[in-house]
């Protein structure tokens, strides 16, 4: 069986959590202070707080950057939950503005229209969350300028774009998002098993991400109301434990350390998928814009199954009797029940997005995927289209 994606986990690996469970601590130790400054190294950024899953840090970081009631935040159609469901978390209104069909990232044009909506109806949008979908960076210097323009907080989930490159600059997303997050899920580019964390170069949005992360303590002296003694501790605010343990921080040392060869290997799976079926009608691959570096979290594989006369159900059925497990990014998320009733969206809202999940199927590509496993999901495609 061939899934969409998986881990790619080898002895280096091992050895390193191994170690770990040789040492004295398992959690709240040396490698989570290592894990984060190799974070920081790579990515670029003067602040990495590691979290127990992305989810956690879309999470915090509405709550750090102060969403509240009555404020509104923007993201895209096309992702899964977490990105909107953390606008719901923080009491805030969730908005969608339509995919660019072209990146199937967020359109920065259809963001403008929507704030100038917004404005007037006397209101003001507080936050933008930018998606870089499948590894293909948003527009994110036309996102920063409207940002900057409007006064708005500007998010990048950015989950599915480890080792991508924007402008040529692998650092690209928190020099333009004030929050930038990840996920270290076992689909992702590099896994913790789960985990992830928090991007930025402001201070007191790491200093409020930290207390977060553990229960909303403190033992800073400089923020304490008294002081008993070195054990002592108090709770400033409601928080969570999110914290992640050494265990996975050790393993996401290691993965961390092969990104970029992980990265360099979904780009060659990419470029075969790109032969096989760039030239046929009746699919359509996903593009790669100027000066920009796709990591290929996914591909997004088109088939236009109206045209196919195929039905998208039966296809992923026909696939799986062939050993080929697909999957489908995402069920654009004002389709959901919950979202249908509560914020009152509607089929038709969103087309591009709408047309882009009826098309849309996610093909195996992970870096353990071999040339000859490749060709059977290529010529297992070409012949269930025509079942």
């Amino acid at each position: 069986m061939y899934s969409y994606g998986r881990q790619s986990i080898d002895q280096s690996d091992i050895d390193a959590v191994v170690e770990v469970l040789k040492g004295d601590w398992l959690t709240q130790g040396p490698a989570l202070e290592t894990f984060e400054n190799d974070l920081k190294i790579y990515f670029g950024s003067n602040h990495a707080c590691a979290i127990a899953n992305g989810t956690a840090a879309l999470h915090l970081t509405g709550l750090a950057l102060g969403w509240k009631l009555g404020d509104i935040v923007i993201t895209t159609p096309t992702t899964f939950l977490s990105t909107a469901n953390c606008i719901v978390y923080a009491g805030a209104t969730p908005d969608f503005v339509d995919i660019d069909p072209l990146t199937y990232t967020i359109n920065p044009n259809l963001v403008e229209d929507k704030v100038k909506i917004y404005q007037s109806q006397g209101k003001k949008i507080k936050a933008v969350i930018g998606v870089d979908y499948a590894g293909h960076p948003c527009d994110w210097k036309a996102l920063r300028e409207i940002a900057n323009k409007y006064d708005i907080q500007l998010v990048n989930d950015n989950c599915h774009a480890l080792g991508a490159s924007y402008l040529d600059d692998k650092q690209y997303a928190v020099k333009y998002a004030d929050v930038v997050t990840q996920s270290y899920h076992p689909v992702k580019h590099i896994t913790t098993g789960e985990g992830g964390a928090i991007f930025t170069n402001d201070a007191k949005i790491d200093e409020e991400v930290r207390t977060l992360r553990s229960h909303g303590m403190t033992k800073n002296p400089e923020k304490l109301d008294k002081d008993d003694g070195p054990w002592y501790y108090e709770m400033c605010k409601i928080g969570f434990n999110y914290r992640i343990n050494d265990l996975q921080c050790a393993l996401g040392i290691s993965q961390l350390r092969k990104l970029d060869f992980f990265v360099s290997r979904r780009r060659e799976i990419a470029k075969q998928y790109d032969i096989a079926f760039g030239s046929d009608e009746g699919f359509i691959i996903p593009s790669v814009s100027k000066n920009i570096g796709h990591a290929f979290h996914l591909y997004p594989l088109q088939l236009k199954f109206d045209e196919l006369n195929t039905e998208k159900k039966h296809f992923f059925e026909v696939m799986k009797i062939r050993g080929i497990i697909l999957q489908v990014h995402y069920i654009p998320v004002h389709l959901q029940p919950y979202y249908q009733r509560n914020y009152d969206f509607r089929v038709g809202d969103f087309p591009y997005a709408e047309q882009f999940y009826k098309n849309e199927i996610s093909i195996p590509i992970y870096p353990d995927l071999l040339f000859e496993q490749q060709q059977q999901v290529i010529n297992s495609i070409n012949h269930s289209i025509n079942i």
